[in-house]
C-alpha cells in the first residue's frame, strides 16, 4: 500500500495533487526549486482550503488535518521513503530528465516515479533511470479536486507490475477513475481538447461567431460545461499553446498547427484567469467576470 507520496513542483498541477493526496489520508512530501517557491505553494493550498471552508465544504479542523499531513522537503533525499513520486514541474524535457536523474540516484527499486506531462515521453524519461520498468505517466486534469479523471500512462518500459499497482492507487485509494493510455503525444484528453479549441479558434478567426456565442452554442447545444474559449482560459492560453506546438512537431499535421490569434493572445500576456485576462475577465479568484 501506498501511503506516502512525493510531489515535485507545486505549480497549479502541484498544489491541486497535493491536496487532493492529503485530503485523502495520504502523507505528503512536496519539493520546490526554492525554499520561496515551496512556501508560496503550501500558502496556496491554504488560500484553496479556505475557500471551501467558504463554501461550506470543509470545516476548519479537516483544514488543519490536510495541512499536517503536507510536509515541505529542502532536497530529494527527502523523497526516499515514498512509495510513489509524481513529477510536476514545467513541460520542458530537460528539467524533467534531471529530476528523474535525482530521483533515480535516491530511490530505491520498487518506488513508482510518475510525471503528470500531457505531452513528453515517458519512454523518454524512464531513459535517464535505472528502472525504466518503475516509470509511469499520471496525468491529472486542473481542477485535481473537482476532476476524477486520470490518465495513466505506459511507456515502452512500463511493467504490468507498476501499471496494476498505479491503477490500484487510482482508483482504490484516491477514488479516481483511471483511464489507461499508450505513451502518445497528448494521450488522449489533451489531443483531443486541444484539436477542439483549436478549431473554435479557427472559427472566431473566419468570423463565423463571437467567442460567447461559440460558447454559448457548445454549453447548451452539446452540455459542455465550459465552452471552448472558457476552457482555454482557464487551462492557460500558454498552455494550450504549448501543447499544440509540441503535437505540431511531433506528428507534423497541420490540425495541430496554432491558430495566429491564440499566438497573440499568448504574446500580449493576455494567458486567461490566471492573468485575469484571456478570451473572458476573471477575478483574482478565477470567477469569470464578463
Amino acid at each position: 500500500m501506498i501511503k506516502k507520496v512525493g510531489v515535485i513542483g507545486v505549480g497549479t498541477m502541484g498544489q491541486g495533487i497535493a491536496e487532493m493526496l492529503a485530503a485523502k489520508g495520504l502523507d505528503v512530501v512536496i519539493i520546490e526549486r526554492t525554499p520561496e517557491r515551496l512556501s508560496y505553494g503550501l500558502q496556496m493550498i491554504e488560500v484553496s482550503l479556505d475557500k471551501q471552508i467558504e463554501k461550506w465544504a470543509l470545516t476548519g479542523a479537516e483544514k488543519k488535518l490536510i495541512l499536517s499531513r503536507i510536509h515541505k522537503a529542502s532536497d530529494y533525499g527527502e523523497l526516499a521513503d515514498c512509495g510513489l513520486i509524481i513529477e510536476t514541474i514545467t513541460e520542458d524535457m530537460e528539467a524533467k530528465k534531471e529530476v528523474f536523474r535525482q530521483l533515480n540516484a535516491i530511490c530505491g527499486p520498487n518506488t513508482i516515479l510518475a510525471s503528470n506531462t500531457s505531452t513528453l515521453s515517458l519512454t523518454e524519461l524512464a531513459s535517464v533511470t535505472n528502472v525504466p520498468n518503475r516509470v509511469i505517466g499520471l496525468h491529472f486534469i486542473h481542477p485535481v479536486l473537482k476532476i476524477d479523471l486520470v490518465e495513466i500512462v505506459r511507456g515502452l518500459k512500463t511493467s504490468d507490475d507498476t501499471f496494476n499497482q498505479t491503477k490500484h492507487f487510482v482508483e482504490e485509494v484516491i477514488s479516481k477513475k483511471g483511464v489507461m493510455v499508450f505513451e502518445s503525444p497528448g494521450f488522449v484528453t489533451t489531443r483531443l481538447i486541444c484539436l477542439f479549441i483549436n478549431e473554435a479558434l479557427h472559427v472566431l478567426e473566419e468570423g463565423v461567431a463571437s467567442a460567447e456565442d461559440i460558447d454559448r452554442a457548445m454549453r447548451t447545444g452539446y452540455s459542455f460545461q465550459h465552452g471552448p474559449f472558457e476552457m482555454a482560459d482557464r487551462f492557460g492560453l500558454d498552455a494550450v499553446l504549448a501543447a499544440l506546438d509540441r503535437m505540431f512537431r511531433e506528428y507534423g499535421e497541420l490540425k495541430y498547427r496554432p491558430s495566429i490569434v491564440l499566438k497573440k493572445m499568448v504574446r500580449a500576456g493576455h494567458l486567461g484567469a490566471k492573468t485575469g485576462v484571456g478570451f473572458f475577465e476573471y477575478d483574482r479568484d478565477g470567477d469569470r467576470i464578463s
